[in-house]
């Protein structure tokens, strides 16, 4: 099936070149300029499909993952993710100047676009408006996450100059939200309905996915939940206007199976990739076990994300009556967790792809028969005793790619917005308005539930009562490993200095039970909720734009 991902490595970088010697308005006829690279269709088309190419940063696949070590669900021990988490993060650190570019560079490639596509006079007007509001969506999307992470930010609306970019103040949050949301609310006419995309169109923004990430935007705001509640309802009731949306029948596939991953009703927005070398993505080398051909671990699972996957009875490990076992801590487990996260005696099956045949994952000391003394350095590995092994215990196994080349070079695509979230998103607003019931649990956490493999009614039926910590527990499990929306929710609810302080922790492999009751201390973490709410505004941005201020504790 041809993408437009297959466009996007063939984009064009628009160029405007002026010598000195030539007139301003006199084209040279070797090269294209500003006079000229709009009125190719093909040169528009390019400028677009680069656009989404850098959506999500240039290095979309690397943010897509690494976000989630800033949140309780994973830790990595090296790099700009650790000093984050240990609270001990500046003005100065890289990942704050890198997503600040990362975001700006899109969002002026975006003004760029906008600023400049009118001088096209051969496309269908239909065709320009379309491309038109694609480019609003991404630069909306842009504006979105800088203002997540660093709350007052320059609103960038128009094509500026350089120097103007140094003197540019911050707009306050609220200003750029408001933007957003008239940006969606505005596009959405001349968008097409998923159900109304050619094949050969996978992957273009639709009418679904500007009401998907309008959902988003308004339930972080907090306050807007009767919004989210109807936005939402759109996607769930109305979808001969915007498009057939539904949940995959397992939830596995939707990560790992190479078709289901690319075409399915359940993804609303996916960064797309494209198998062998015409687009792809490698972290995963970073994530499987050694013995199935990780390399070394750049980040893992936590023991207090493992906690949260309940009992197939619908309890809590820690419930009376839940049978959970802790000398056989994964059986009878939300089937969500064997789809997500790698954990001892782990069944990995490798469907005879290129990076490991099927076999039993040994982690814990001394659970592997064919390991000993002698042989530190044998095929399966285990905590504390090798380099390449992960300092939790746990590896994930979501979007684990079973065609993938050797050393895990995918093609599988990246779900941005899944249908999923916008029932979770529902769920959460319903119950925050105090108008959760059966009905609504069915069609939401219900739903969400039957498809991961839950039968017994205990897991099924609407338990009545305040179920916040409920559907809190239920987003953490569903959408763990998915572009950090567990960051995100520990932000937006305010509850990051409660589980990003203390120890981040892995299985029961420590071997001193009088420590934490024997579970791994992976990784020492601070957050302090007067500051850390917000990033830095990189120093470097400061230091070029004096109208630019500064969040506070830095």
């Amino acid at each position: 099936m041809k993408s437009i991902i297959k466009i996007f490595i063939t984009a064009l970088t628009v160029t405007v070149v002026v010598s000195g010697c030539r007139k301003l308005n006199i084209a040279p006829t070797n090269e294209f300029t500003n006079l000229t690279f709009w009125k190719i269709d093909a040169n528009v088309y390019n400028a677009l499909y680069n656009n989404y190419s850098i959506m999500y940063s240039n290095a979309g696949h690397t943010l897509y993952f690494n976000n989630e070590a800033l949140s309780d669900n994973a830790v990595a021990l090296t790099g700009d993710l650790n000093i984050i988490a240990s609270g001990t993060a500046t003005a100065q650190t890289a990942k704050f100047l890198n997503d600040w570019g990362s975001y700006y560079a899109t969002i002026k490639s975006c003004n760029d676009f906008l600023a400049n596509i009118s001088q096209n006079t051969t496309l269908p007007k239909d065709t320009v408006a379309r491309m038109i509001a694609e480019t609003r969506f991404i630069r909306a999307f842009n504006h979105f996450n800088l203002t997540k992470w660093y709350g007052d930010v320059p609103l960038i609306n128009t094509d500026i100059t350089q120097d103007q970019s140094k003197t540019i103040a911050r707009s306050p949050k609220a200003t750029v939200v408001a933007f957003i949301l008239s940006e969606l609310d505005a596009i959405i006419p001349d968008l097409p309905s998923k159900d109304k995309l050619p094949a050969s169109e996978n992957g273009r923004i639709t009418k679904g996915a500007a009401l998907a990430l309008e959902a988003r935007v308004l339930l972080y705001q907090g306050n807007r939940m009767q919004d989210v509640v109807t936005v939402c309802e759109k996607l769930i009731n109305d979808q001969a206007d915007y498009g057939t949306y539904a949940l995959v029948s397992n939830y596995s596939d939707l990560f790992s199976d190479p078709t289901i991953n690319k075409t399915n009703n359940e993804s609303i927005l996916s960064l797309q990739y494209v198998p062998l070398t015409t687009r792809t993505w490698q972290d995963f080398w970073d994530f499987a076990p050694v013995s199935v051909g990780g390399r070394v671990n750049a980040m893992a699972p936590t023991q207090e994300l493992v906690n949260d996957y309940i009992m197939l009875n619908g309890k809590g490990i820690t419930d009376a009556g839940s049978g959970y076992d802790a000398t056989n801590p994964y059986v009878n487990r939300d089937p969500r967790l064997t789809a997500t996260v790698v954990y001892d005696g782990y069944k990995w099956d490798a469907e005879g792809g290129a990076n490991g045949s099927s076999k039993t994952i040994y982690i814990k000391p001394g659970s592997d028969p064919s390991d000993n003394a002698a042989n530190p350095n044998g095929p399966d590995e285990y905590v504390a005793s090798r380099q390449s092994t992960s300092p939790t215990g746990y590896y994930w196994r979501k979007y684990f790619d079973p065609k993938a080349q050797v050393n895990y070079v995918s093609g599988l695509n990246l779900h941005l917005i899944r249908y999923a979230e916008v029932l979770l998103d529902y769920a959460e607003a319903k119950n925050s308005l105090g108008q959760m019931n059966a009905a609504i649990w069915d069609e939401t956490i219900g739903a969400l539930r039957k498809r991961a493999g839950f039968t017994d009614p205990g897991a099924l039926n609407y338990p009545g009562g305040d179920i916040t910590s409920i559907i809190m527990r239920e987003r953490r499990v569903e959408l763990a490993m998915e572009g950090g929306l567990r960051t995100d929710d520990i932000h937006r609810w305010k509850t990051a200095e409660t589980v990003m302080n203390g120890y981040a922790h892995g299985a029961q492999f420590s071997g001193d039970a009088s420590t934490d009751n024997g579970f791994i201390r992976a990784q020492k973490r601070q957050f302090n909720p007067n500051r850390d709410y917000l990033w830095a505004i990189p120093s470097n941005e400061v230091t070029l734009d004096k109208n630019l201020t500064q969040n506070p504790g830095y």
